[in-house]
């Protein structure tokens, strides 16, 4: 199994419209390097639902359910479906990801603007006990 983490903003599609539509299709990907993540993305893979813009914390956990297909007319953009496991018990913000060596050299803090990243197995350990932590 591959960890990944998928930015979205709370604005247009946020953790309570995920697990309210219980799944989604993962399209409006325009980004060469965030598609080919999501290319590599297998049914059963882990995600972290990242609320980007405003919130800027990894809220919940989703599962890849189909692999990539085609989005759009035009381009090589794909898609993929998922669907909500968990809640975190606990946002983690990029400000506590940022301030964990263990996360150093996650993808999304070294390419802040990738919306769609691998995560290590390491970094999810280290991600999930940040969010089993409590706030304070």
């Amino acid at each position: 199994m591959a960890y990944w983490l998928m930015k979205s903003e709370p604005d247009a599609y946020g953790w309570d419209d995920l697990v309210r539509d219980n799944g989604t299709e993962w399209d409006g990907v325009r980004n060469n390097a965030a598609a080919l993540n999501l290319r590599k993305m297998a049914v059963g893979d882990r995600a972290f639902f990242y609320h980007s813009m405003t919130d800027k914390a990894a809220v919940g956990v989703m599962e890849i359910a189909r692999t990539a297909k085609k989005d759009g007319a035009e381009g090589n953009w794909v898609s993929v479906a998922v669907k909500p496991v968990a809640p975190l018990e606990r946002p983690v913000t990029l400000a506590e990801m940022k301030a964990t060596p263990a996360l150093k050299d996650m993808a999304t803090i070294r390419q802040s603007r990738l919306s769609v990243s691998p995560v290590t197995d390491a970094e999810w350990a280290a991600m999930m006990a940040l969010a089993e932590k409590s706030g304070g």
